[in-house]
């Protein structure tokens, strides 16, 4: 068994925003179900906090959009602080709109796979808990055949990939000011970081 270990810049980030006070937009705040543009493929992945996932998605050539926010629950219309209570069954996670006449699927699981620990269970680095859970949601039964053959792949290769396999659920976006985080405050992730696994 192989694990994989990314150096943790720091352990403030998702963890520590969760414990912090609510902004003040949020009160007013309206989350909207993700709807994808019909000319480009969608991928939604969730690796830890969707800050960090969302700067490295972004990255990839052929990317048009992403939307950082909650899926996999049963609450509808969550806030950020009910997903960090952990009373959601949501996860963190990105949706990642591309054009497919310039990228693929395999191309932005290999990304997903290499700037995180797929096979840590429960949490990415210091961010523990359900949310931060590393997840593939497909869209269909070819997303669902590409993504399990990677993970299989990662298997041969030694790697005990903790990844979760699960079909699509809605999408819900997530707080203004969780978007583009990166972008907009400067620096890089601290607990996402690039290591080539294929």
């Amino acid at each position: 068994m192989r694990l994989l270990i990314f150096p943790f810049v720091s352990l403030l980030g998702c963890a520590m925003a969760c414990q912090g006070q609510p902004h003040a937009s949020e009160a007013t705040q309206t989350h909207h179900i993700f709807i994808s543009d019909t000319t480009m493929e969608t991928a939604i992945v969730a690796s830890g906090c969707f800050w960090g996932t969302e700067y490295f998605m972004k990255r990839i050539d052929g990317v048009i959009s992403t939307t950082v926010g909650y899926t996999g629950g049963f609450v509808e219309n969550p806030t950020y602080e009910q997903v960090c209570a952990k009373r959601t069954g949501h996860y963190e996670a990105v949706a990642v709109q591309f054009d497919p006449s310039k990228s693929t699927y395999e191309a932005v699981l290999r990304m997903f796979f290499e700037t995180h620990d797929p096979t840590q269970s429960n949490g990415q680095g210091p961010d523990i808990g359900p949310q931060y859970r590393s997840a593939i949601f497909y869209q269909n039964e070819a997303q669902k055949e590409t993504a399990t053959s990677l993970i299989d792949l990662l298997r041969i290769k030694g790697y005990d990939i903790a990844t979760e396999l699960l079909p699509a659920a809605p999408f819900y976006s997530g707080e203004g000011y969780h978007q583009d985080y990166y972008d907009n405050k400067g620096g890089t992730p601290y607990c996402h970081g690039y290591r080539p696994l294929f």
